[in-house]
């Protein structure tokens, strides 16, 4: 079977390649969102309400208007006019999760959201002005029940990927399983906090935001404060990890906006770390109830997933957990629907793997209740089910190797020394407990575009407004570059995060790679014609007499092709004779996401197998092993590659066994708003992680058959980990994380 793990090549393509940003980052020249400075700039500390259901009665402003160095307290009165944003007819423009704008009215809907703004000389002036305004409050009590009952009848679900119901029927099904799994609401908590610094200059603004999308920050800054596009430019040159939290904008960067437009200087606004927790979206919690229907030889008949998403009192977050449902296994009868429980908490967004996570981590989760019910190997009651097509959608996949991932993860994990009993496996007097799961992640395309210029000096400049959110973007375009160029890294200049270049895809689906590769390309290419016309135009230029198709462009040098000697003209050469600094081509792609009509499903696969060590005597539970087997097409740059992959393993551990938010029923406050309570993976949980990725390029989704990896390394880890601490322990744990408490149930505590 093939794989990239270790295959050397000659191409920068496929070549496991260090950051080439790697040394700003290390050097501490990278500049982030709060790293720009600039003459007379001002600080904003928000005011957050201390309750999550109720009216702003009074705001008392007056003490905290005569600190010095405070230069206003903005509020509902005197902030200015703020619209609201609406979605765009086209493209992903015009998005936020949190609709309503700061500020818009006297009602609290959760704890944290914004009543005010100090604004001051620094930072310190600000925060201790903002603690000194006064709150009066009609409240009342929240709702944060983590109970989760529908508002409204569930719906079908409406994905784009697949209708999701065909037969609702489970009768016939000698074998049943009912069960329901909960996943809790999870905080993104990237090391770098949100920021905004805002500049007006006249009727033009420019923002420094940490960005997953700025193309659609800048349409949502325009339409609220009454803009056109082109006076709004968006720069995030670099962001500290975002994870889905940084995709859409928040309040605050309207806050930002609006108080350097009332005191006309720059304004910079840095969120705390207890801010990240109420007002910059989570993973909402979600309650799955997946009811599955077999043959005694383990052939699914029925499939029905019912679930419920958290959400806030005016929005309408839609958490997709049936995303995969639908043509991850074969089965006749299928039913999703979904719900929605609002409550007194921010609005949730999309964090790593949104839908799909949680969704795979009950449909998972109950396969392999399934097989424990049947007395079947996992990993054969998956083969037993592989579909031929995508079902949800009748037609056929791109390229699915889903197979390949279940036979190369058994054989490198040692799969076929499992004792399937409970608590039979021992080692070093640990008892050890083996699971696996299956995943599955969304293959698509956004609209790109990017600019290449071949400069006299011999390097490549290659440009696009999408934004490297830490995922290696900068290296995989100067890969691209150089594969087309011949120009070797070290000369390729990269630029990104800034809404003045070509428009570029948003970082999240795991689609920048797969939607860069055929723009960047298209852009070379016609840097490249550009340059053979020069060679050709050119007087005294050896190729003067011929014309473009005589020529051919390889390793940096202009040929003629009929010329076999192989003598090549170095294209600096060229634009020095004829006294040009550079040439130009510019290239982009349609988005294939969202197709009313596909031809093609299109996803990426893998699978987890997955140790822990059980220590009965202390209720210690620790991952010792994990192997993770991906099919995702080719791998551009395999280092950077394993490093997501080993990351989000990382992060499934801490969904596992960790990570979740706690809202105080009182106040409706998360409890744990902090990295000391809120508890997340770190270096002493990371167990040895074994990566291999497939080699089965998908050339539906560009000429190199790349396709992204970012989320999938997490989809279904922890279904693997529940399954392998049910082996361990006998414990069937549904709700997650796993806790203590949980095991002190096992029938193996010693």
């Amino acid at each position: 079977m093939p794989t990239t793990q270790e295959t050397p090549t000659a191409s920068p393509i496929g070549r496991k390649t260090p950051r080439v940003d790697g040394p700003l980052k290390v050097s501490g020249t990278a500049q982030y969102a709060s790293d720009f400075h600039f003459p007379g700039m001002l600080y904003a500390v928000p005011v957050e309400a201390t309750i999550a259901n109720g009216r702003v009665t009074k705001l008392d402003t007056a003490a905290a208007e005569k600190m010095p160095g405070v230069h206003a307290i903005f509020h509902r009165e005197n902030i200015g006019k703020i619209f609201r944003s609406v979605l765009g007819q086209k493209g992903l423009h015009g998005i936020v999760d949190e609709r309503r704008p700061p500020f818009e009215d006297d009602v609290v809907r959760y704890y944290g959201q914004y009543i005010a703004l100090a604004v001051a000389d620094t930072f310190e002036a600000a925060k201790a002005a903002a603690d000194e305004v006064r709150a009066t409050y009609s409240k009342e009590k929240p709702n944060v029940d983590t109970n989760l009952v529908a508002d409204d009848e569930p719906d079908v679900v409406p994905t784009t990927f697949a209708p999701t119901k065909r037969v609702e029927s489970e009768r016939g099904a000698p074998v049943k399983l009912d069960q329901t799994f909960v996943t809790p609401t999870e905080t993104h908590n990237p090391i770098e906090l949100q920021a905004t610094t805002a500049i007006w200059d006249g009727p033009r603004l420019t923002i420094y935001e940490e960005s997953q999308g700025i193309f659609n920050l800048r349409s949502v800054l325009a339409q609220m404060f009454g803009l056109p596009n082109e006076n709004v430019r968006v720069i995030t040159k670099f962001v500290g990890s975002g994870f889905g939290s940084k995709l859409w904008p928040w309040t605050h960067c309207a806050l930002a906006v609006a108080a350097a437009r009332q005191l006309g200087k720059p304004v910079k606004l840095v969120l705390s770390r207890k801010m990240m927790f109420q007002s910059v979206g989570h993973r909402p919690r979600t309650q799955q109830r997946v009811r599955l229907g077999a043959t005694t030889d383990g052939k699914l008949v029925s499939l029905q997933q019912d679930y419920v998403n958290q959400q806030a009192i005016l929005d309408n977050y839609h958490e997709d957990c049936g995303e995969a449902t639908a043509f991850h296994y074969s089965v006749p009868n299928l039913r999703v629907k979904f719900g929605r429980a609002r409550r007194n908490v921010g609005s949730p967004s999309p964090m790593r793997g949104p839908g799909a996570v949680p969704g795979l981590y009950a449909t998972e989760s109950a396969m392999n209740e399934l097989a424990d019910q049947l007395k079947m190997d996992p990993v054969r009651l998956r083969v037993l089910n592989e579909p031929k097509i995508d079902e949800g959608l009748d037609i056929p996949f791109s390229s699915r190797h889903y197979l390949e991932c279940l036979e190369l993860g058994r054989e490198k994990f040692g799969w076929s020394k499992r004792n399937p009993e409970v608590g039979s496996m021992k080692r070093d007097g640990l008892t050890l407990g083996w699971g696996m799961a299956g995943a599955a992640w969304i293959a698509a395309r956004f609209p790109a575009a990017a600019n290449v210029e071949l400069r006299d000096d011999g390097t490549v400049r290659v440009a696009s407004g999408t934004q490297d959110i830490g995922t290696g973007t900068y290296t995989i375009l100067a890969q691209l570059a150089s594969q087309k160029t011949g120009v070797p890294l070290e000369k390729i200049d990269v630029v990104l995060g800034d809404t003045s270049l070509p428009e570029g895809p948003l970082s999240g689906g795991s689609a920048v790679t797969g939607s860069m590769v055929p723009a960047v390309f298209a852009a070379a290419d016609n840097a490249i014609a550009s340059l053979l016309t020069v060679a050709t135009k050119t007087p005294g230029s050896p190729f003067e007499k011929r014309k473009p198709a005589d020529l051919a462009f390889e390793g940096g040098q202009i040929f003629v092709k009929a010329d076999g000697s192989g003598a090549g003209v170095p294209f600096t050469d060229l634009l020095r004779r004829a006294n040009v600094r550079f040439v130009t081509g510019s290239g982009q792609v349609e988005g294939t996401f969202g197709e009313k009509k596909p031809k093609f499903s299109t996803h990426s696969f893998g699978c987890h197998f997955v140790e822990i060590t059980w220590q009965p005597e202390i209720a210690r539970m620790r991952v010792s092993r994990v192997v993770t087997v991906i099919d995702a097409g080719r791998i551009i740059n395999p280092l950077a590659g394993r490093n997501q992959i080993e990351g989000a393993v990382v992060m499934g551990i801490g969904m596992a066994f960790l990570e979740h938010t706690s809202y105080d029923p009182q106040n409706g406050a998360p409890i744990n708003s902090n990295l000391a309570d809120y508890m997340m993976a770190v270096n002493a949980d990371a167990p040895p992680i074994e990566v291999h990725f497939l080699d089965f390029p998908d050339k539906e989704i560009n000429e190199l058959g790349a396709r992204g990896i970012g989320e999938i390394g997490l989809a279904g880890f922890a279904a693997a980990i529940t399954a392998a601490v049910h082996h361990a322990t006998g414990v069937r744990v549904r709700e997650l994380p796993v806790k203590i408490e949980d095991l002190l149930t096992s029938s193996v505590l010693g």
